[in-house]
C-alpha cells in the first residue's frame, strides 16, 4: 500500500526521483541539505517507493501525546537531547539483532541557523560498522533521492571531501538555509584573519 502511494506521489509531484538502489544491509542515510520540514515528506516518498525500511532520530517532544504513536509508526527514536549517550547502543543492539534498516540523520541537525554539521551521524556509522548512503534533495535540479554509498575510513578529512563533492551542487529546498557539509572537529577551513 505505502509503495502505492509513493508511486501515485512521484507521478504528480514537481520532484523527479533520481536514486541509486535503497542499501541491502544497515546503513546511515544522510538527508541533506536539510533546509525545510518539506525534506522529511520527501524522505517518506523516496523509502516507500524503494520499499526501504528506515527509522529516523527526533527530539523526544516530538513523541509526546498524540503524535507518539504516529512518529513511532513511521520509523521514529524518540532521543532525549539531554541524555543522548543510548542511542548508540540501542541502534547497535537492533543491528546485531538481525533488524535491517536505514537510519535517517540530517547532519545540519536543524533547517539552518548552524555553521558546521554534527558528527553524530559519523560516530554512529563508526561505533556500529555503517556504511552511509548520500541522501539529497536539491531545489535547482528539482531532483531528490539516493545517492552513493561510502564507506567510512576513519580519516575524517578525507571522509568529508568525499561527501563534500557529492553535495557541492545541491542546494536543498530552500537554498539561503544550506549548511557547507563540515564537521566541528575539521576546524575552520577559513584562512585566520591578520592582527
Amino acid at each position: 500500500m505505502l509503495r502505492f502511494i509513493a508511486r501515485v506521489y512521484w507521478s504528480f509531484s514537481r520532484w523527479t526521483l533520481m536514486t541509486e538502489p535503497a542499501p541491502t544491509r544497515p546503513s546511515v542515510v544522510l538527508g541533506a541539505p536539510h533546509t525545510s520540514n518539506w525534506d522529511f515528506v520527501l524522505m517518506l516518498g523516496i523509502a516507500w517507493r524503494l520499499q526501504m525500511r528506515f527509522r529516523w532520530l527526533g527530539k523526544e517532544s516530538l513523541f509526546r501525546g498524540w503524535r507518539g504513536p504516529l512518529m513511532r509508526a513511521i520509523g521514529g527514536i524518540p532521543v532525549d537531547r539531554a541524555n543522548p549517550a543510548g542511542v548508540v547502543d540501542d541502534l547497535v543492539r537492533r543491528i546485531r539483532g538481525g533488524e535491517v534498516f536505514g537510519l535517517v540523520v540530517t547532519p545540519e541537525g536543524t533547517r539552518g541557523g548552524v555553521g558546521h554539521w554534527k558528527s553524530g551521524f559519523y560516530r554512529i556509522a563508526r561505533e556500529a560498522g555503517l556504511p552511509v548512503t548520500l541522501g539529497y534533495v536539491d531545489r535547482t535540479t528539482m531532483t531528490t533521492g539516493l545517492g552513493p554509498t561510502l564507506t567510512l575510513t576513519g580519516d575524517v578529512g578525507a571522509d568529508m571531501d568525499a561527501i563534500r563533492a557529492f553535495y557541492s551542487d545541491k542546494a536543498g529546498l530552500r537554498p539561503a538555509l544550506r549548511v557547507e557539509p563540515r564537521l566541528r572537529e575539521e576546524g575552520d577551513p577559513r584562512p585566520a584573519a591578520s592582527a
